[in-house]
C-alpha cells in the first residue's frame, strides 16, 4: 500500500503534503544478519537514473525530501548506505551514498527505493500528518455517525485527497479544513466533511 511521508493540511493550497507517495512496510530493514528490525519502513525516495560517471544517483523524493540529507543512513538494495552528499535540482535529487562510485553502480540500483525505519523519521511540524497516522482511522460526521474507515490517499493538482471506505461505498474526501475540520490521533477519529456531489 502506498502512503505518503507527510502532508500539511492548510487553507489555501491543501496538499503542500510534501509531494509524492512514501511506502509503508513490514520487515527487516538493513544488513543481512545485523538482527536489526523495524515493524514499519519508510520508503524516503526512488532511485530514477544516474547522473555524471561517479556513480551519483537521481532520486525522485517520496514526500518533501527532508530526508534526503547528508548522514541519513536509508537501506538500499538491501544494504545500509550512508548519505554523503544530496543536493535539490528541478528534476529531484542528486545523492551520493557509500559504496557507489562508478556510474555502473548506480545504474544497477536504478527503480530501487530508500527506506528508512520509521523512528528515524522528523516529528511531523503542527498541522502536519503522516498519511500512516491516518490511514485506519474512523471518519465520522458532524452528527457523530460513522462514515467508514480512511484506507488511503491519493494527491491531485489541488490537494491531498482521503478516501474513505464505507459499506460497500468510497468517498473521496479533500484533506482541507473546510472537508476535514479535526483530526484526533489519540481516539481513532477524523471529522470529515465530504463534499456536495
Amino acid at each position: 500500500m502506498q502512503l505518503s511521508i507527510c502532508f500539511k493540511r492548510n487553507h489555501h493550497k491543501m496538499g503542500s503534503r510534501e509531494s509524492g507517495k512514501d511506502a509503508l512496510r513490514s520487515g527487516v530493514l538493513g544488513n543481512e544478519g545485523s538482527g536489526r528490525r523495524f515493524l514499519e519502513s519508510v520508503a524516503i525516495g526512488v532511485v530514477v537514473g544516474t547522473h555524471g560517471v561517479r556513480g551519483t544517483l537521481r532520486v525522485q523524493a517520496l514526500g518533501s525530501g527532508r530526508h534526503l540529507r547528508q548522514g541519513m543512513e536509508p537501506v538500499l538494495a538491501g544494504v545500509r548506505r550512508r548519505i554523503s552528499t544530496a543536493r535539490e535540482t528541478p528534476k529531484g535529487f542528486l545523492v551520493d551514498v557509500e559504496g557507489v562510485g562508478s556510474r555502473e553502480d548506480a545504474s544497477s540500483l536504478k527503480g530501487e527505493e530508500l527506506l528508512i525505519g520509521r523512528g528515524d523519521l522528523d516529528p511531523p511540524e503542527d498541522g502536519e500528518f503522516y498519511v500512516a497516522d491516518l490511514v485506519g482511522l474512523t471518519a465520522i460526521d458532524d452528527a457523530g455517525e460513522d462514515l467508514g474507515v480512511v484506507s488511503d490517499s491519493f494527491e491531485t493538482a489541488a490537494h491531498e485527497v482521503l478516501v474513505v471506505r464505507g459499506g460497500h461505498q468510497e468517498v473521496y474526501v479533500p484533506f482541507t479544513h473546510e472537508h476535514v475540520p479535526n483530526v484526533d490521533l489519540e481516539s481513532g477519529r477524523i471529522l470529515i466533511r465530504p463534499p456536495e456531489s
